[in-house]
């Protein structure tokens, strides 16, 4: 069964339905969330959430800030409640104010840490993109620039410990590869 079918069989059994997509970074989890937004908002409405924009920075992404926020929303989402989160500016270094998140039928969670533990109760359908890490960080420094080079080295024993923690890839429904 092709992914985006398998997913809309599975949204179907629930009211508010929530995807994450995960893997490492530079996997492709953006391009396959805009690509399942496109899919999906013929039958659902839509709002997409970038774990980019949640994260404590390169110090500390994966700390309370995320996991706080994520069941926020999920909770939130869940009970069809209005909700707002603050982002991180990264080019100030810190979280701006906070803005109302629109609602929608389905949220998808994209990016490194969208299916941690602390929210994998509350997820319809959880992906996991495979890629092999020092590739996706390339991935990532060319689009991003060489200026986060030594970031992204950090970032990769940082990712590596929470998917370790999390058991991120062997919780996933669907494994893809690139």
């Amino acid at each position: 069964m092709e992914l985006t079918a398998a997913l809309l069989d599975l949204c179907s059994s629930t009211n508010r339905p929530i995807i994450a997509i995960d893997g490492p970074a530079g996997a492709g989890k953006t391009t396959l969330a805009e690509h399942l937004t496109a899919a999906l908002s013929l039958k659902y409405k839509c709002t997409t959430l970038h774990m980019d924009d949640l994260y404590n920075g390169w110090g500390a992404p994966f700390d309370h800030h995320l996991t706080d926020a994520l069941v926020k929303v999920c909770l939130s989402h869940q009970k069809s409640e209005k909700f707002s989160l603050s982002f991180f500016n990264w080019s100030k270094g810190e979280f701006g104010a906070a803005v109302e998140i629109p609602q929608s039928q389905l949220l998808i969670l994209e990016g490194v840490g969208a299916s941690q533990a602390a929210i994998r109760r509350y997820l319809t359908a959880s992906i996991w993109i495979d890629i092999e890490p020092s590739q996706g960080v390339e991935r990532v420094i060319a689009r991003d620039g060489e200026s986060i080079s030594a970031n992204m080295q950090k970032w990769l024993t940082k990712q590596e410990q929470h998917f370790l923690e999390n058991k991120s890839q062997m919780s996933a429904d669907f494994e893809l590869s690139n």
